[in-house]
């Protein structure tokens, strides 16, 4: 599935402006962790910790959250996961890899597509210097608005 990428100049300027406020918490708790345990660990071990924080600072969250899918009506068996759901809105998907890739943005916004969550964030802790993305999808122009 191709998605089309908008540029943020596309984006309300006030929507950029609740969508970081929105995601504030989410993206300190990743930083403390990458911050404390520093790079070149398992993606395990971040999500780990990460589940960890979230906890302690009483945001709400699902970890591992399980979706399915429907094709021609029908569900498909085998179920997909995603590595958190915080807030019921927010998908956060932990790498631990050289760097991000293509297969790692479509992975998060097919998983946005298919639960019809609006906001992404895939986060790497494994580099020396995190990376992180945030990602805006409108469902009802199947675009997506990096942020």
């Amino acid at each position: 599935m191709y998605y089309n990428i908008a540029k943020l100049s596309d984006v309300n300027p006030d929507l950029v402006i609740r969508l970081k406020k929105y995601c504030y918490a989410i993206n300190g708790c990743c930083l403390t962790v990458h911050t404390e345990l520093g790079p070149f660990l398992n993606e395990y071990i971040y999500q780990d910790a990460l589940e960890i924080l979230l906890c302690e600072r009483h945001i709400k969250y699902e970890r591992e959250y399980h979706f399915a899918i429907d094709f021609h009506g029908r569900p498909i068996k085998h179920t997909h996961s995603v590595d958190f759901l915080v807030d019921d809105n927010i998908i956060v998907e932990c790498k631990a890899v050289e760097t991000l890739c293509i297969e790692h943005r479509q992975q998060l916004w097919n998983y946005m597509r298919l639960t019809k969550k609006p906001i992404g964030i895939l986060y790497n802790f494994s580099p020396i210097k995190d990376q992180s993305e945030h990602y805006f999808f409108d469902h009802e122009r199947n675009t997506i608005f990096m942020f």
